[in-house]
């Protein structure tokens, strides 16, 4: 977009849309869920969780004094209270939500409007030479871009994934599709939050096909084929097709595996760090060995002078 204006409002307005857009469809689907929730079926499935606890499979009678343990430290009536109050609580935390987001776009548009003036005035004040400047931001920039879209990509891919099989059983796949995909951006357990409240529900009703289909697709499909296989995939395309530059290019192994061990050292924001500090470090050596050849070429160039 050849004017400034014009395009730091639009890409505002897609952050507006395709972030927080989600975030306004989560809290209104899962206010009205909550207003029709019959109390009599919180009871019910409150009392076939204690009754699992209690009385487990044959293949898990050896962790039943653990089980007992655990479900003697849990109040469910508290919990339930707290599942007839979060109307309430969604409502006040709406209007602070709102607030932020209004907060964080605005942000974002200056930023995107007078990111030209930060960057001179950062390589200003860098005690770097201007030209190394440039090609730590460039591939700092690079990188982290392909993290970010990656990061999106990956979970609206496996969102879709999770919203087709639960449309499928007869849920609203929009609904929980949005929730796989921000569940899915927590490390470890986030895929987890989601499919094992299905399997037990269905299991509660009596599903034990539909409950058996949601473990091993999402086990299967999403974490093993999607998250591992796919997902390498998605942040090649994206690095080939988006984002590639002439001073960026880092594998897209080393960007996955960076993901990986920025999750397992920062936790959340390790995606964010992982790849952030292994592109700096990688910079950091190319300047080096810029600088080496550089040196080398000089003291070449004085000793045939002064030969």
């Amino acid at each position: 977009l050849k004017s400034k204006l014009f395009a730091s409002v639009t890409t505002s307005l897609l952050l507006t849309v395709l972030f927080f857009g989600p975030f306004a469809y989560i809290i209104a689907s899962v206010t009205s869920v909550l207003n029709s929730v019959d109390q009599e079926t919180i009871k019910n499935f409150e009392q076939y969780i204690q009754n699992i606890f209690l009385n487990p499979p044959k293949f898990l009678a050896f962790a039943k004094p653990y089980l007992k343990e655990a479900i003697s430290s849990i109040d469910f009536q508290n919990l339930a209270k707290q599942a007839v109050g979060l109307t309430t609580k969604i409502g006040s935390f709406s209007v602070g939500f709102l607030k932020n987001a209004f907060l964080i776009i605005i942000f974002y548009f200056i930023v995107n409007y007078y990111k030209g003036v930060i960057a001179k005035f950062v390589k200003r004040v860098a005690q770097i030479d201007e030209k190394e400047a440039d090609t730590v931001g460039n591939e700092l920039a690079s990188v982290m871009g392909v993290v970010f879209y990656s990061i999106i990509v990956t979970a609206a891919f496996e969102g879709f994934l999770f919203g087709i099989a639960v449309a499928f059983l007869g849920y609203d796949g929009m609904l929980y599709g949005i929730l796989f995909g921000f569940a899915s951006l927590v490390p470890v357990v986030g895929a987890a939050l989601m499919w094992v409240p299905f399997m037990t529900y269905e299991f509660y009703l009596g599903n034990s096909t539909h409950a058996i289909f949601i473990a091993l697709y999402t086990v299967i499909v999403i974490s093993v084929i999607a998250d591992t296989f796919i997902k390498p995939i998605i942040i090649k395309w994206i690095n080939d097709r988006l984002l590639t530059k002439d001073s960026a290019k880092l594998n897209e192994l080393v960007i996955f595996f960076a993901i990986i061990a920025g999750l397992s050292t920062f936790g959340f924001w390790g995606m964010i760090l992982g790849p952030a500090i292994t592109s700096f470090f990688l910079t950091m050596l190319k300047l080096f060995e810029a600088r080496t050849k550089e040196e080398a070429i000089n003291s070449h160039k004085s000793q045939d002078n002064h030969s």
